[in-house]
């Protein structure tokens, strides 16, 4: 058991989580802990099958209980940590600066941001004895480098995101720190941009996730979680730091 890589999954019961979760186990050999605030039918499921390489932990990532509770319960189920993957996230309110709240900013970067630093932190001790190399993945998005109007504090929370890796990766330089950009996935995120984008979003960028989805061409989740999934387990040591695009050519040994 001391080779199988032990990851933990943030946001893990639907959409790119599960999918990262699934792929770690079937194709990675992985032990994974789930660590959702809700408990899908498809996880359950996921749980039953492999229930020796499964653990399900429910809770909020923005709760500093339920995250000591999801370290603890990988170290005691597995006997160690070897890598995170933070996926869990919010879009939040589409709304425009001068109209939003700032509650809602706060509330978005408790959950996009925040959670992270708090993660770090409780799984640093476990993450820097992994006889692996330990290992931090961040799921960022498109939107860090991008302004798209009424996604302010969901743009503003993965820029900064992208900032605690390159930080992370020059402060603990046993510890390789990759932060990826999944593309426009098709997920219940897309789905909220279509229905709740209408009058709140500029129309041409709005039109752009319209046209990928009525052609297609949304990524899938199965797609971008195989790169994740095969960065959680074998991210290069000279990646540390770096920001990259799921599809990036430097990751095709991971899309193979």
């Amino acid at each position: 058991m001391a080779s199988q890589p032990v990851v933990l999954v943030t946001g893990a019961s639907k959409g790119i989580g599960f999918c990262i979760a699934r792929i770690l186990i079937t194709r990675h050999g992985a032990a994974v802990v789930a660590f959702s605030r809700s408990r899908t039918v498809e996880l359950e499921q996921l749980a039953r099958e492999f229930p020796d390489t499964l653990t399900v932990v429910q809770g909020d990532v923005t709760s500093s209980q339920s995250i000591s509770a999801a370290i603890k319960t990988a170290v005691d189920t597995y006997g160690h940590l070897d890598s995170m993957v933070l996926n869990a996230g919010t879009l939040g309110s589409i709304d425009r600066i001068s109209s939003s709240n700032t509650s809602e900013w706060k509330d978005v970067f408790d959950i996009n941001f925040f959670s992270l630093v708090e993660l770090i932190q409780s799984a640093l001790p476990s993450l820097r004895e992994s006889k692996q190399k330990g290992k931090v993945i961040f799921v960022s998005s498109g939107a860090a480098d991008r302004g798209y109007v009424g996604w302010g504090p969901y743009s503003a929370s993965k820029a900064a995101m992208n900032s605690l890796c390159r930080t992370l990766a020059n402060e603990e330089k046993e510890i390789i720190s990759v932060s990826v950009r999944p593309g426009a996935v098709d997920t219940g995120m897309q789905a909220t941009v279509r229905a709740e984008g209408i009058n709140r979003m500029d129309p041409s960028e709005l039109e752009k996730f319209n046209t990928l989805h009525s052609t297609g061409k949304l990524v899938k989740p199965e797609e971008c979680g195989q790169v994740i999934a095969g960065l959680a387990v074998a991210a290069m040591p000279e990646m540390s730091g770096k920001y990259v695009s799921w599809d990036d050519e430097t990751l095709r040994q991971f899309r193979e």
